[in-house]
């Protein structure tokens, strides 16, 4: 199935046409389409069938700040390398005209919208999106040649004319190629200082039954990086993940990194071969180089067994949750258990190289100056716990550590827990508040049933002389309040919370336990390194879970 776009439309905050780039066919015009496109309801999907216009085109579509892309096209196609090369297209123009994307950036570098246009998608077909490519075919006019062309001199541009010396002069001059045309990278890279970094960063998401029991515990990684290198290096990055064996380690690899994705450079047929070595040959500066999933879960949910210790998902902050505590049902405590006993990380002594000082990196310590990897650093702890609507405040917040205040608007209490103090961070910290709902549902209702309940029966009691003592202990009981009780007691419950989440940082570990285990720079396939270059390599580890860490009530 071919990818064919049939026009481009580029609308600002207040649906005016920006820029409308026809590539075949005959889509409509932009006000057509915009007054089509509106008429829906939203939220609108990024996906939109607009039957009523002739001929019906679909309308793919992207928000990026204040802008609306969109492409039509009237073709079966696939949906999702439309939505990518939307995607593609903002990142080309903010790399080209700046960022933020304004409306105005647009309008005024016209000539190098037209031309990226056009290079980037051939008479509606998607061809070419790699800005170092795209840098080499697509000339943009400096800021004298806009001048000249102002005046009616001839520019910088080809387009603009015919072009005499001094035009001429003003174009920068393109060296030679020092090896293959590679899309990805520019052919005439240079760097004063050789480096090459590498960041492994992993978003966490689990969420936890009232049992304990995980319910979903996933992690998705990806590897970011950055290549400041001279010439074209071929570089080899080897991956190591825990549950190999000494015969088989890819098996490791293979269970950890689930659903790969790579950039483009890297070999498919080497990662095929030999799962967790990718061969590439990086592009200029800092990229994505592969993506990937890892499913967390211990054991299968179908099993009534509990979880066993080994079964346990090790988090190095979980978070637990009483609602309805106190005489009334509006009190809660939440507590919040702190472990950096990362296992597998030795917490001591001295290893090799580091990017910055941030986790025990085993082969990467060549080429740079010393330094000592630390123990993983657990950061910006933060508890969050999500309120009923109808909660109109929560007071007496007591944290046994760090900070609590209740957001009113979102309904929310925030718990910042510190974790750079001078002792240990281990252990447990709590949190207990109260939680105040509606007037009329706590004030007003009860204050009425305690007078005009209590008068009615302190009436009729008199009548029944063989109903006098059941009476009596009717009146007493509603003096007490263990009618009005029960009603606060049911009505709290309702206002209580019923999930609670933890997000926080971890520099230097990873809960897929994959490692760097090397990377080398192929001296006999690489061009233009140069003699006696040794590349200083460095790489992080970094874990994410921004309220990641979910448990339910």
């Amino acid at each position: 199935m071919s990818v064919t776009v049939d026009a481009l439309y580029i609308f600002d905050d207040h649906n005016n046409c920006v820029l409308e780039h026809v590539y075949n066919g005959r889509p409509p015009s932009a006000q057509t389409l915009i007054s089509s496109f509106i008429s829906r309801p939203s939220p609108r999907p990024s996906i939109l069938q607009l039957s009523d216009l002739a001929p019906p085109v679909t309308a793919y579509s992207v928000s990026h700040a204040a802008l609306l892309l969109v492409a039509a096209s009237s073709k079966d196609v696939q949906s999702l390398a439309i939505l990518d090369f939307l995607y593609r297209l903002v990142d080309v123009f903010e790399d080209f005209l700046g960022s933020p994307l304004l409306a105005n950036k647009i309008e005024d570098n016209y000539e190098i919208v037209a031309q990226l246009l056009v290079e980037m998608c051939d008479g509606g077909i998607v061809c070419n999106t790699e800005p170092n490519a795209l840098r080499e075919s697509v000339e943009v006019s400096s800021v004298l040649g806009k001048l000249f062309t102002h005046v009616g001199l001839p520019g910088s541009s080809p387009a603009l004319g015919p072009t005499n010396g001094l035009a001429s002069s003003l174009r920068p001059t393109i060296t030679p190629s020092l090896g293959p045309a590679i899309p990805w990278r520019k052919s005439n890279v240079r760097h004063t200082s050789n480096e090459l970094y590498v960041d492994i960063v992993e978003s966490l998401s689990i969420v936890f039954a009232p049992s304990g029991r995980p319910i979903s515990a996933r992690s998705n990684g990806s590897i970011a990086f950055t290549a400041k290198i001279s010439g074209v290096p071929d570089l080899l990055l080897t991956l190591a993940a825990p549950g190999g064996t000494s015969s088989d380690k890819t098996s490791g690899i293979l269970r950890t990194m689930q659903l790969p994705v790579f950039h483009p450079c890297v070999r498919l047929a080497r990662w095929k071969d030999s799962p967790g070595e990718l061969s590439f040959v990086p592009p200029d500066g800092r990229f994505m180089l592969a993506g990937y999933e890892t499913d967390l879960m211990p054991s299968s949910l179908n099993t009534d067994q509990p979880p066993t210790k080994s079964d346990k998902i090790f988090l190095p902050a979980t978070v637990d949750l009483r609602p309805g505590l106190g005489g009334s049902g509006s009190e809660f405590e939440a507590r919040l258990t702190l472990n950096t006993n990362f296992p597998g990380v030795a917490t001591t002594g001295k290893s090799s190289t580091s990017r910055g000082g941030l986790g025990p990196i085993p082969s990467l310590s060549f080429g740079g100056s010393g330094g000592h990897s630390q123990a993983p650093s657990l950061e910006a702890v933060v508890v969050t716990i999500p309120f009923p609507v109808d909660v109109r405040s929560v007071t007496e917040l007591k944290p046994s550590r760090g900070e609590a205040n209740f957001n009113a608007f979102d309904k929310v209490v925030e718990w910042k827990v510190p974790t750079k103090e001078g002792g240990s961070i281990n252990g447990v910290a709590t949190l207990t508040g109260t939680v105040a709902g509606p007037l009329s549902a706590t004030d007003t209702d009860d204050d009425q049933f305690s007078t005009a309940e209590v008068g009615k029966i302190n009436t009729m009691a008199g009548y029944y002389e063989d109903d006098a003592i059941t009476n009596q202990d009717e009146t007493e009981a509603v003096m007490n309040g263990n009618n009005g009780s029960s009603k606060k007691l049911h009505a709290n419950k309702a206002l209580m919370p019923r999930s609670i989440s933890v997000s926080f940082n971890v520099k230097g570990w990873l809960p897929s336990g994959i490692k760097v285990d090397g990377l080398i720079v192929d001296v006999k396939k690489s061009k233009g390194l140069g003699d006696g270059v040794r590349p200083y390599k460095g790489v992080k580890y970094l874990t994410v879970s921004r309220e990641g860490v979910e448990r339910r009530v």
